[in-house]
C-alpha cells in the first residue's frame, strides 16, 4: 500500500458516521486498557491489534500512540526503580529508537500492505511464548549487548507493526527484574518505544486532527480500563487471565493473518 493510497483511506475513514467508529474506539481502549491495568502491559498490541480489522494498521497506531505514550508516561514514574532501569537498560532504550527511527517508512510504503501480516504473526508468537511459559536467562555481564541487538530489532519491528513487545519484554523477563521493577521497566520501555514511534507517525503526516477525538476517547477509556484491570488484578487468579489473554490474542494473530492473505490472494 502506498503513501497515496493509505491517506485516502485515512481520510476516508475520518469521514465514516462517527458513532460507531468512536464507540469501536471507546471499547477497545477499555479493554485494552484492562489488560495494561492486569497484567502491566499489552494497551498497544491489543488496541493496534483490534483497531487493524476495521481499518489501516498505520491509522489504528496513529490513533493509539498518544493514549499509549500516556498511559506508559503514568507507569514509569510509579515505582522507586527508574535511576537502575535506566542504567540497565540503557543500550535496550536507545537502540530501540534507532530501529524505530531507522524503519520509518515500513508501515507506510510499498510494503505497508503486508504489515498486518507481519502484526497477525507477531501476535501468534507473542501468544505462544505466553502460553508455553518458556523463560529465559541472561548473564547480567551479557545484558548490554543482547539489550542492544533486542532494541534494534525490536524498533524496526515496531516501525512496521506498531507492536513492541517481541523480543523487548522476553527479554525484559530474562534479566531477572523482580515483580514491581519488571511493571516499572515495562512502562520505561514502552514510554522510549512510542515517543519514538510518535516522531515517524507525525513526519509522515498521519497525527492529524482526524486522530484527535479518537485518541482523546482512547485516554479517558483507556485509564478507566486500566483502573479495572488493577482492580481485577488484585481478586483475579493471575494464571486464569494469563491463559485467556494469551488465548485470544493467538485467535486474532490468526485472524488478521489469515484474513488479509485471503485479501491479497483475490
Amino acid at each position: 500500500m502506498c503513501g497515496t493510497s493509505l491517506s485516502v483511506n485515512v481520510s476516508a475513514m475520518s469521514n465514516l458516521p462517527p458513532d460507531p467508529i468512536l464507540l469501536v474506539v471507546a471499547a477497545v481502549f477499555l479493554l485494552a486498557g484492562f489488560v495494561k491495568g492486569t497484567i502491566g502491559m499489552g494497551l498497544p498490541t491489543v488496541a493496534v491489534g483490534l483497531l487493524a480489522t476495521r481499518m489501516p494498521p498505520a491509522y489504528a497506531l496513529a490513533i493509539t500512540i498518544v493514549p499509549a505514550i500516556i498511559t506508559n508516561i503514568w507507569q514509569t514514574f510509579v515505582g522507586p526503580y527508574l535511576r537502575d532501569i535506566v542504567r540497565r537498560l540503557w543500550p535496550l532504550l536507545t537502540c530501540t529508537a534507532f530501529g524505530v527511527w531507522a524503519g520509518a517508512g515500513l508501515m507506510t510504503g510499498p510494503y505497508a500492505r503486508y504489515g498486518t501480516i507481519v502484526l497477525g504473526v507477531l501476535l501468534v508468537i507473542y501468544a505462544i511464548v505466553g502460553l508455553s511459559k518458556m523463560r529465559f536467562a541472561v548473564a547480567r555481564s551479557n545484558e548490554g549487548w543482547i539489550g542492544g541487538i533486542v532494541g534494534l530489532i525490536t524498533g524496526v519491528v515496531s516501525a512496521a507493526t506498531g507492536v513492541q513487545v517481541i523480543p523487548s519484554v522476553p527479554f525484559m523477563q530474562a534479566i531477572g527484574l523482580e515483580k514491581d521493577e519488571l511493571i516499572q521497566a515495562l512502562g520505561v520501555f514502552f514510554t522510549t518505544a512510542t515517543l519514538a514511534q510518535a516522531y515517524n507517525l507525525t513526519d509522515a503526516g498521519l497525527l492529524t486532527e482526524a486522530t484527535l477525538i479518537p485518541g482523546m476517547i482512547g485516554i479517558i477509556a483507556a485509564f478507566a480500563g486500566m483502573y479495572l484491570g488493577q482492580v481485577v488484578r488484585s481478586r483475579m487468579n493471575a494464571e486464569t487471565f494469563r491463559k485467556f489473554f494469551f488465548s485470544a490474542m493467538l485467535l486474532l494473530g490468526c485472524y488478521l493473518t489469515g484474513d488479509m492473505i485471503l485479501q491479497l490472494r483475490r
